[in-house]
């Protein structure tokens, strides 16, 4: 309490004292609350995803990452529990930030990207490389970034999302956008659920108990305090009801419900030279699994985050500072976790300088203390250099980490108990790329290097009982290249990109390719335009993948290839509506991502737009 008290006099008192209006200040510089990925991460590679590419796929983040970045999605089914690999990294090294906070699971350490709407979302970026001085534990092999934007203008926007299709599958998205001025809303509801009961291709079987129903909440709100003062407010709430799917060779009668929300508040005091903002937030997770979904008897476990950050950017001629405090409470129980607290305080130090109008470049320093363990010193630097209008260069290094989790430390359940001597996992990456703008398309290529020590492992002893152990050394090498391409023909327009990703991840002690890790990974769009109409043409090439650590048995490769028809039909009333039919999987692809666990055959889908 004293902490915040401080915090908030600061900024209050700063205010007060420099409160005189200065019109030189553009407010989109402080609409973003994610601030640090646009001011510092000139050295980065960043990918974002826009609107019109959000909703080409269905209901869930695992849908539009998966066909649009170099990102291995692990799922156990479609709609079930899904993980990212990114750059051969593990599940718990991505990290998921929100509106500029971390928010993977307190409990397991990573994000379910089928929990996660994409929809509702302005643009979703992917920031590639180590990210642990910004972003916290778990941003090693990189970043996925959700903002929520708001527009202070005189506007009142709607968008309207229908759809069915095979297996009972339905969607509805539905975004509102209002202000004035001084004041900005934004509302956003989805659902997404499907019976989910696909054929198991080349089987008499069908994927039994793999019903699914997502729900989720957006809201962010705006005000403009005065002429340097902005007050702003998001909140997120996810309901999930997920029957668990069984598999080629055993069949399943278990559910999972879980219930996420998070809540931001900031305020923002913005001047030429500075800007400050205080953050608090409270973040909550619960989760019920039932064994038999039938009977009443279920474990569970939740978790509750409340942070508070305090963030002071000062510029001076060609130098940026960025000086940040966070203070961090997360309480956490269940069913296999006695009632644990961890508390966590942390400095960062962000500074950059551009020397030139062609160079940049950055160093960013981090320390925290927390209450359980003792967590290293990491750092981060980075530059660009801009040697033509058409030429770029980019280098990053940087030192990561992730602590050990609550279920890693505190489990205690059958056949399986955590370990309370474990230490941070820590990572040295490199990551030098370019880049070749054209007047019609660009070509990049990044090559990156990650060396992780004390990579945490559950495995059996002799006895059978599963624990976690700093056992493993791991190193990860490879190379991202992707192109763009777009062409007006008149009426007609054409654009394609595509991407390819080499990624090896061996574990140094047994020179093997890590699990579920593809070596070779492709993905390709195109879309053509003509006047109302408009179609896409989605591929994905996945390399084989290793199902055991000896790597003595795999996963075939596979191409996945969807297909999409758009039409725009007269506005009528002010309302402007598009019909879309897309295809999944055309040629009926027999695929796996998880061992013995099949993903959709041929599948349709109608939607229907409405913006008003």
């Amino acid at each position: 309490m004293k902490f915040t008290v401080f915090i908030l006099s600061a900024f209050f008192g700063v205010g007060i004292l420099s409160a005189q209006r200065d019109s030189v200040i553009v407010l989109n510089e402080v609409i973003l609350s994610d601030s640090k990925l646009s001011q510092f991460a000139e050295g980065r590679k960043l990918t974002i995803l826009k609107d019109s590419v959000l909703q080409v796929n269905k209901g869930m983040l695992t849908d539009n990452l998966k066909f649009t970045t170099p990102i291995y999605f692990r799922q156990n089914g479609y709609g079930m529990v899904s993980s990212a690999s990114f750059r051969g990294t593990s599940a718990q090294q991505t990290a998921v930030v929100w509106n500029g906070i971390n928010i993977n699971s307190q409990l397991t350490g990573q994000t379910d990207f089928n929990t996660v709407m994409a929809q509702n979302y302005d643009a979703i970026q992917i920031r590639s490389g180590g990210g642990s001085t910004q972003y916290g534990t778990g941003a090693v092999g990189g970043s996925i970034h959700l903002n929520d934007q708001l527009h202070f203008e005189n506007e009142f926007e709607n968008d309207l999302r229908i759809g069915y299709g095979s297996f009972e599958t339905r969607n509805l998205h539905y975004k509102s956008k209002w202000g004035t001025g001084k004041t900005a809303y934004s509302i956003g509801l989805g659902h997404f659920g499907s019976e989910n009961n696909f054929k198991y291709l080349g089987t008499n079987q069908r994927n039994e108990n793999g019903a699914f129903t997502n729900q989720n909440l957006d809201f962010a709100f705006g005000q403009l305090l005065s002429d340097t003062h902005i007050i702003k407010f998001f909140h997120n709430t996810f309901l999930g009801n997920r029957d668990f799917s069984g598999t080629l060779t055993a069949p399943s009668n278990d559910t999972y419900r879980d219930l996420n929300t998070r809540s931001l508040l900031e305020l923002t005091n913005f001047k030429k030279k500075y800007v400050q903002r205080v953050k608090m937030a409270y973040l909550s997770e619960r989760f019920r699994y039932y064994a038999n979904k039938e009977s009443d008897a279920f474990s569970f476990g939740k978790s509750g985050s409340f942070l508070l950050n305090y963030d002071y950017l000062y510029r001076f001629k060609k130098w940026k500072f960025n000086g940040i405090i966070e203070a961090n409470n997360v309480k956490a129980e269940g069913s296999s976790i006695l009632a644990e607290r961890r508390n966590r305080v942390g400095a960062i130090v962000l500074i950059s300088h551009a020397p030139s109008e062609k160079l940049v470049y950055e160093l960013d320093l981090r320390q925290d203390w927390v209450n359980d363990f003792n967590s290293p010193v990491v750092f981060s630097t980075d530059f660009k250099y801009q040697a033509s209008e058409k030429y770029a260069l980019k280098f990053n290094a940087s030192r990561n980490y992730r602590i050990p989790t609550f279920n890693d430390l505190y489990w205690d359940g059958p056949g399986a108990t955590g370990n309370l001597d474990l230490t941070p996992e820590t990572a040295l990456q490199a990551e030098i790329g370019q880049t070749l703008q054209l007047k019609k398309g660009s070509f990049s290529l990044n090559g990156f290097y990650i060396a992780t020590q004390d990579l945490i492992q559950w495995r059996p002893d002799i006895s059978g009982t599963w624990s976690p152990n700093n056992i493993a050394d791991v190193t990860q090498y490879g190379l991202e290249f992707e192109t763009e391409f777009n062409k007006n023909f008149g009426a007609h327009q054409v654009q394609m990109k595509s991407i390819y990703a080499y990624t090896k991840a061996i574990d140094n002690q047994s020179n093997t390719q890590l699990i579920y890790v593809p070596l070779h990974k492709l993905t390709a769009t195109i879309a053509y335009h003509y006047k109302k109409w408009s179609s896409f043409f989605q591929g994905l090439h996945n390399g084989n993948v290793y199902t055991t650590t000896d790597n003595s048995q795999d996963l075939s490769d596979y191409l996945v290839l969807n297909a999409g028809l758009t039409y725009k039909l007269p506005d009528k009333y002010g309302i402007q509506t598009q019909l879309q039919l897309v295809a999944n999987n055309v040629t009926n692809t027999n695929y796996q991502n998880v061992a013995f666990r099949p993903m959709p055959n041929r599948n349709v889908n109608l939607n229907i737009n409405f913006k008003f």
